[in-house]
């Protein structure tokens, strides 16, 4: 998976974690999930420990 790729895939689990804020949707839950494995299995890391170290 090429970086660009990675950034789209990041992109979009901020945006779908904003939407979860404003309202708890399954289909949100179940996308974040989704967006998640695929992240771990591309990277072989946790996607939300590393959102978690780039905005400290």
């Amino acid at each position: 998976m090429k970086k660009s790729e990675l950034r789209r895939l990041i992109a979009r689990y901020q945006e779908v974690q904003i939407k979860m804020k404003k309202s708890q949707n399954n289909r949100l839950k179940k996308e974040t999930g989704e967006i998640e494995q695929r992240y771990y299995h591309e990277t072989g890391r946790n996607l939300k420990l590393d959102l978690k170290e780039n905005t400290v």
